[in-house]
């Protein structure tokens, strides 16, 4: 039985670090389910998208303390996941943003 790989990449995040790791080192970030290891992540990557992964880095994104008034409020800890593609390849899905 195969893994649903949909549940687990939630999304690509877009910021300006990391369209500057696209360009320059063809490596592709997204916001992952915490508990998956890099095994997964590669194996999810490679079949959503039809790329060959070369190497994947994973880090823990602690919440931070936001405020609203007199209000406090922590975001939630997430999990993301730096992934290397080999020379040659891209996903074309976010190679327009």
């Amino acid at each position: 039985m195969k893994p649903e790989y949909r549940t687990m990449i939630k999304l690509n995040k877009v910021t300006e670090r990391a369209s500057k790791l696209r360009e320059l080192n063809n490596e592709y970030v997204f916001e992952v389910v915490k508990s998956i290891n890099k095994l997964t992540i590669k194996a999810a990557v490679e079949d959503l998208f039809k790329v060959k992964v070369e190497s994947v880095r994973t880090m823990i994104v602690p919440g931070k303390t936001r405020r609203m008034g007199r209000n406090e409020g922590k975001t939630s800890t997430w999990k993301k996941a730096i992934v290397r593609l080999k020379q040659g390849e891209s996903i074309t899905m976010f190679d327009n943003l």
